[in-house]
């Protein structure tokens, strides 16, 4: 990629966050925006989404629970992924919620929210089929509140999906349960 496509790139990165930010100043879209960041900040959600499944779900507890570890773990690299980038936060948007650090690149919440979407989804439990919408809405609310750059989220979902895709196939394996 030359310079110039790099520069466009950086452009449609600023226009589309600056697009979705805006409709954060609708006080419902805000207020989502904002209770999303909050319950997927470290992961948070989806742990406690496996752990509950994990609970109820007696037949696949371990799948739940190697889910629930891949989850963890794709958050976990994807906060290693940013100390070794290092790309600041946008700076032409005035942001909705506070973050736990510096960097953008990639997204933890967007890593955390496609590993369970991609890892829960998989179970065939008929209350999964809630999460990948939940997810998607977690890694829009993150541009809605003016924190990442469409890029980012796009990163950390490739990065999330990944890391449960390797990972598929020791979760469900029933030979550990």
């Amino acid at each position: 990629m030359d310079h110039f496509d790099r520069r466009l790139d950086d452009r449609l990165d600023h226009r589309v966050l600056s697009a979705l930010r805006a409709q954060g100043s609708d006080p419902r879209v805000a207020g989502a925006a904002r209770a999303l960041s909050r319950a997927g900040e470290h992961g948070a959600l989806w742990l406690v989404v496996g752990l509950a499944g994990a609970a109820v779900d007696g037949a696949r507890r371990g799948a739940w629970l190697r889910g629930t570890a891949l989850t963890a773990g794709a958050h976990l690299v994807s906060m290693g992924v940013k100390r070794v980038v290092r790309r600041p936060r946008p700076a032409h948007v005035e942001p909705l919620v506070r973050t736990a650090g510096r960097h953008s690149f990639p997204s933890s919440h967007a890593t955390s929210a496609a590993a369970a979407a991609v890892a829960y989804s998989a179970l065939g439990a008929r209350g999964a089929r809630v999460i990948p919408p939940l997810a998607a809405a977690m890694c829009v609310s993150r541009l809605v509140v003016g924190v990442h750059y469409p890029s980012d989220v796009a990163a950390g979902v490739a990065l999330g999906a990944l890391t449960a895709r390797i990972g598929s196939r020791w979760m469900t394996g029933s030979a550990h349960d």
